[in-house]
């Protein structure tokens, strides 16, 4: 079973209107789902979307009238929507324990497993795929940029050595080749972890969906709808914080000179700070650790969509 991440904070955090409707933009196993739907009434709403088949599957469980699945990456969300406005939003992502538990989905280094590594394995090229034909340079730059790997080097060449002789297709093949690579790592930590987080981003382009899915989410929020988004990775919870920032500030030149009264208003408000699991969570759920949770309501400023967010920027108050 997959135990949500920060659920109560995250349901909390979505001010639910009994009437309202409601997105989980990330089924999973329906942890979230399940829990805001016993908070909507009769007449509330509530539309789930997920890319995995195994998540399709479990959606079928829950026969709510209230509720509606999409099979579908939560970058379409347009798509499910329409031109439906909604009353909060909701995206866990993180990978679940069912994927990161089941060996046929190659999630993890932990038991031996074919390298796919796809959230959605009837789409794109696994990890394997990807490493038999990608160039030497491109696997570095995939595990510096996205594992934060400091060893990246190293890992690709052996890699594109080790392929000459023998495909690597086993989740232990990699990580045993990363191993022997890698010489010293982090108290805890196996010596594959940033490697298999690297390829598992880049293979189901997990930055460039929640990319795409911000601005997308914050333009069908209705005026006071929450937006909540938990992280599991600085990469991820990065582009979020960024965005978030962005759009909660008075979009004008610097140096134009304005009094307060005449700043249009932003399209977003933060709503409290970063949320952290407790250390009883993680106590009891050790996937915890990394999880942050961010939050933003939407108000009746415009919302610019195309908004320049430069890495690092320093917003005017």
């Amino acid at each position: 079973m997959h135990e949500p991440v920060l659920l109560t904070e995250a349901i909390e955090a979505l001010a639910i209107r009994p009437d309202g409707t409601y997105v989980d933009g990330t089924f999973g196993r329906g942890g979230h789902s399940r829990a805001i739907l016993e908070r909507l009434g009769p007449l509330g709403r509530l539309i789930a979307l997920d890319r995995d088949p195994e998540a399709q599957r479990a959606a079928r469980e829950i026969s709510d009238p209230r509720f509606s699945f999409f099979h579908t990456a939560f970058s379409a969300l347009a798509t499910a929507l329409g031109e439906r406005s909604v009353q909060g939003m909701v995206f866990d992502l993180g990978v679940s324990s069912p994927q990161l538990d089941d060996p046929r989905r190659g999630f993890s280094f932990r038991a031996d497993g074919p390298l796919d590594m796809r959230m959605d394995p009837t789409q794109g090229e696994s990890a394997a795929q990807w490493l038999a034909m990608a160039e030497q340079k491109q696997i570095e730059e995939v595990v510096r940029n996205y594992g934060e790997e400091r060893f990246a080097k190293q890992i690709a060449a052996a890699i594109v050595d080790a392929r000459r002789s023998t495909p690597i297709e086993r989740t232990r093949q990699l990580a045993d080749l990363v191993a022997k690579t890698v010489r010293t790592r982090e108290p805890g930590q196996d010596p594959a972890t940033r490697t298999f987080q690297a390829l598992r981003i880049h293979v189901n382009r997990e930055l460039e969906e929640v990319s795409v899915m911000l601005p997308r989410a914050t333009a069908h929020l209705a005026v006071d709808g929450r937006l909540a988004v938990i992280s599991f990775h600085s990469l991820e919870d990065r582009i979020v914080k960024r965005f978030v920032q962005a759009h909660s500030r008075p979009n004008v030149p610097e140096r134009l000179p304005l009094r307060a009264s005449e700043m249009p208003e932003p399209a977003l408000r933060i709503v409290g700070r970063a949320v952290r699991a407790s250390a009883p969570e993680i106590r009891r759920n050790p996937r915890a650790r990394s999880a942050i949770l961010r939050v933003a309501a939407r108000t009746a400023g415009t919302f610019q969509p195309n908004l320049r967010i430069e890495p690092g920027a320093r917003w005017r108050n």
